[in-house]
């Protein structure tokens, strides 16, 4: 079986870190070389940029420089992280990819999507992803979420409500758009049954990653639930 490459995106709250997880734990019970990574990070460069972008004392960058920023943090995880995965027939899990900027940096901050996406292609080259999940619920529900949560806040949790409203509707836009590539999930729902859906996505979407799973899986996780 060839690579296969599955993004999780969705606004904030929207438990995507959570679900990729629960994916990737799946898939190891049945794949061997499993990757479970983040945007942005999942590189040593790539972490040290994160912490520049989500610091509480970053609020006077500028919109262009937070979407360059988050490029480089994403070539870099690309040529060190993703493609080498791929090319030896990996499965990659990662939460967030190229929609994030699309869907932040010029839904969110306004730039011009047509710049967002020409710097995108300089950061990933041919690599694309095989299934995007959108984890989707109403903002207002997905910031209780992240307050309630007791996670540390960053700065863009405590961006305004518009804000977030704007990176909503852009990813819808991007899913109703390419609906052969996304797979729109109702994240208000409770993990579990938001994660029976990210199962039966895989198998409808990639059903040879699924019957390899499924085919090596412990018995007690065959079909892909315990």
């Amino acid at each position: 079986m060839r690579g296969r490459f599955i993004v999780f995106e969705g606004p904030e709250g929207s438990g995507k870190s959570t679900q990729a997880r629960r994916l990737a734990d799946w898939l190891r019970g049945g794949i061997a070389d499993v990757v479970l990574t983040r945007e942005p990070g999942g590189t040593a460069l790539g972490e040290r940029i994160r912490a520049l972008l989500l610091a509480h004392d970053a609020y006077a960058m500028l919109p262009e420089a937070e979407a360059l920023l988050y490029a480089a943090a994403r070539a870099q995880h690309v040529g060190e992280v993703v493609r080498p995965a791929l090319e030896r027939s990996a499965a990659v899990v990662c939460d967030r990819f190229v929609d994030s900027s699309i869907a932040y940096q010029a839904g969110g901050r306004g730039l011009p999507i047509e710049e967002i996406v020409a710097i995108q292609r300089l950061a990933i080259g041919d690599v694309r992803p095989d299934l995007r999940l959108l984890l989707d619920l109403p903002v207002v529900e997905g910031l209780r979420r992240r307050f309630a949560a007791g996670e540390e806040i960053n700065r863009f949790d405590r961006a305004e409500t518009a804000f977030h409203e704007r990176v909503r509707s852009v990813y819808l836009r991007l899913a109703e758009a390419e609906p052969g590539a996304w797979v729109v999930l109702d994240a208000a729902r409770p993990p579990d049954e938001v994660f029976r859906d990210v199962i039966a996505a895989i198998e409808e979407r990639l059903p040879d990653l699924w019957s390899v799973v499924v085919a090596g899986a412990r018995p007690a996780t065959a079909g892909g639930m315990e």
